[in-house]
């Protein structure tokens, strides 16, 4: 049979809102015409006629943070500690590969409002709806309005988010690996700030990503495409790069369709 595969990754680009300002990526170019004398360094006596069509290389020198771009997010970023404080929390290089290449199902709630805090209800309704089952080690990918605005200076604020109990739901039934195409798993922070403000709870503060405090998972955030997937009946491969030590790794995310 015939592999179709989709793009579920955003490029790192400059000029682009995909994230808070003073937090985007910087990238520097550098054309073929202005690597020569990088090149001759290493050889000696070398000029630019002596390179075909006067070239050296491309290359780009980036500034990023490992949040930025389509990225996989490790417990350790969530907290110091997992299983109630039992032990530390894994960094990304210590995710285990077997969780990167599972099965995908895809909960559209592009219908809820920004900062709407999803919990249990809302993902039963929308499995009962898509006639699936979780089955443990899927990965389920949150489809939000965010979406279809990405490069929109309203991105950071638009979608909404996964909270403590929605989060538990998946982790209890042995999922581990989650995504979103929202900035964050958890509700846009404009939003929490509003409720922050007038309840003054602090139980609602990146609540999604603390319950990783009691069930360690890993967490995709900044995906593309959700829209063009089915709800389920496809593969998504996601492996993160391996920094050690780190809070996330960036991860070129596909899903992996048999035609």
């Amino acid at each position: 049979m015939a592999r179709h595969i989709i793009d579920l990754s955003i490029a790192l680009e400059v000029g682009v809102p995909s994230d808070p300002p003073g937090m985007e990526p910087k990238i520097t170019y550098r054309s073929h015409a202005e690597t020569v004398g990088d090149m001759a360094r290493s050889f000696p006596g070398l000029t630019r006629a002596d390179m075909p069509d006067g070239e050296g290389w491309a290359v780009e020198t980036v500034e990023i943070s490992t949040h930025n771009g389509t990225h996989m997010d490790a417990p350790w970023h969530f907290h110091s500690t997992t299983d109630h404080g039992a032990r530390r929390a894994p960094s990304i290089d210590e995710t285990p590969l077997e969780y990167c290449f599972k099965p995908g199902v895809k909960l559209d709630f592009r219908h809820l409002p920004d900062g709407h805090v999803a919990g249990p209800k809302d993902i039963e309704a929308e499995l009962r709806r898509i006639g699936y089952e979780l089955q443990p080690l899927d990965i389920v990918l949150v489809n939000t309005r965010a979406g279809e605005i990405f490069g929109h200076p309203d991105y950071i604020h638009a979608g909404c988010g996964m909270g403590r109990e929605a989060t538990l739901y998946l982790t209890e039934r042995g999922v581990r690996v989650v995504g979103t195409d929202a900035w964050s798993w958890d509700a846009p922070f404009s939003h929490t700030a509003r409720r922050w403000a007038e309840k003054r709870d602090p139980a609602i503060i990146w609540e999604g990503h603390k319950a990783g405090r009691e069930i360690p998972y890993w967490q995709m955030e900044k995906l593309a495409n959700l829209s063009s997937l089915p709800a389920f009946g496809y593969e998504i491969a996601c492996f993160p790069v391996k920094i050690k030590g780190a809070s996330a790794g960036w991860s070129r995310v596909v899903a992996i369709l048999e035609a």
